[in-house]
């Protein structure tokens, strides 16, 4: 057993530092015992996007949390009560924490647990939501193992396809879900707002669905570019042209079969607005970008918005363009991904090589823990890159 833990600590917007922290422990964040819970060694540990409202100040955190939801990990301690792992298995961890127990996650939305957070129904590790330890660490807790954990059937083959699925505690769950919320099916056409890495998953999880005409919207022409090569058609935001001529001036028709917000509160405006944040932009882009009977998913983060200029957008409250979608009899659907109903279906899609360019559109790099802080430097300036830190060094260059 290790005597400390080194993980990744909030001091405060755009300060992110590598501390020593207590080795964790079988212990909830009440301080109840749980035997129901496992100890991991962390194997793969990804920056978020979402990480990034927490870097940036949007979405306040105390300062001293440990941050990061997207882990994977080997097991190296196992809880009196847990029946269906061992010490050694190699495990994917559901950024959502569940107990399995309560009506909602009965119901398979481990998204909106009733359990894990005394203040709402929904518990995630390392971002404020129930106390939970985040894991861009060298260890980390995790309870109710045997429901939540996924484990990789085969660990020599999980290693060698880690880069792909360590995506499966979010961002790639969370962008199948936003299609899915969406009704993509073979042949639809599609829409995705934002190529950071949880918009080009959705890109890759589209051509995955059978989807015809996969549309990436972005001011990021470097991000453009990744899904581009990948097969995917481009609009770039900066442009001063209104987004549905740019559909048009694609499909022959201004209106996509179905949209997904990728991008949350800190969206910005089209052309020479794009400047300046807007929250509210991703949402109306995406229902005016949707035919009439179409859905769309809002997967990005929502909240109250602190550097938002409006102070009804700072207290969460956004200008959306309803009474113009209303005609269109839309679909609207939000919210976070409950990551259990995909990640097993998702590994075996990974593990059969039936995703292949998965790496290369999210262009995964293989970092230390120790460059974690200069990586959100990074990132926060829209970096192509997805970062994957490795604390142990167990990931092949």
């Amino acid at each position: 057993m290790a005597n400390g833990n080194r993980a990744v600590v909030f001091h405060g917007a755009r300060d992110m530092r590598v501390d020593t922290v207590d080795y964790p422990k079988l212990v909830m964040p009440n301080g109840k015992k749980a035997p129901h819970g496992v100890i991991l060694k962390i194997v793969a540990t990804n920056i978020c996007g979402s990480d990034l409202h927490i870097y940036r100040g949007s979405f306040p955190v105390p300062e001293g949390m440990l941050v990061g939801h997207e882990m994977t990990g080997e097991i190296v301690e196992v809880g009196p009560d847990v029946e269906f792992l061992s010490e050694g298995d190699l495990v994917s961890v559901p950024f959502n924490v569940a107990c399995g127990r309560c009506r909602n996650c009965r119901a398979g939305r481990t998204d909106v647990c009733e359990t894990t957070n005394p203040e709402t129904a929904c518990g995630a590790y390392g971002f404020n939501l129930g106390n939970w330890d985040g894991g861009q660490a060298e260890y980390l807790f995790v309870p109710y193992a045997d429901f939540q954990l996924l484990r990789f059937p085969d660990r020599d083959q999980a290693m060698e396809k880690i880069r792909d699925l360590a995506l499966l505690s979010d961002i790639l769950p969370t962008a199948f879900h936003g299609l899915m919320e969406a009704g993509a099916k073979p042949g639809s056409t599609v829409y995705i707002a934002g190529a950071g890495p949880v918009g080009r998953c959705g890109a890759a999880a589209a051509r995955l669905l059978g989807a015809s005409c996969i549309i990436v919207g972005d001011h990021d022409k470097d991000r453009l570019e990744l899904v581009k090569r990948n097969g995917c058609e481009t609009i770039d935001l900066s442009q001063d042209i209104p987004l549905t001529d740019q559909i048009e001036a694609i499909l022959g028709e201004p209106m996509v079969d179905c949209a997904v917000d990728y991008v949350g509160t800190e969206a910005h405006g089209i052309g020479s607005q794009s400047g300046d944040m807007d929250p509210a932009h991703a949402i109306n882009q995406v229902l005016d970008a949707t035919r009439a009977g179409g859905a769309t998913g809002v997967i990005g983060v929502y909240g109250p918005a602190p550097l938002a200029k409006d102070p009804k957008e700072q207290k969460g409250t956004y200008p959306i363009d309803f009474g113009t979608a209303w005609i269109k009899s839309p679909r609207i659907s939000a919210g976070q991904a409950p990551i259990m109903s995909y990640n097993r279906n998702l590994m075996n899609a990974i593990l059969w090589d039936r995703m292949p360019y998965l790496s290369d559109m999210l262009n995964t790099k293989i970092i230390s823990l120790d460059d974690a802080p200069a990586a959100y430097e990074t990132f926060d300036k829209g970096s192509t890159d997805k970062f994957i830190i490795d604390p142990h060094g167990m990931i092949k260059a």
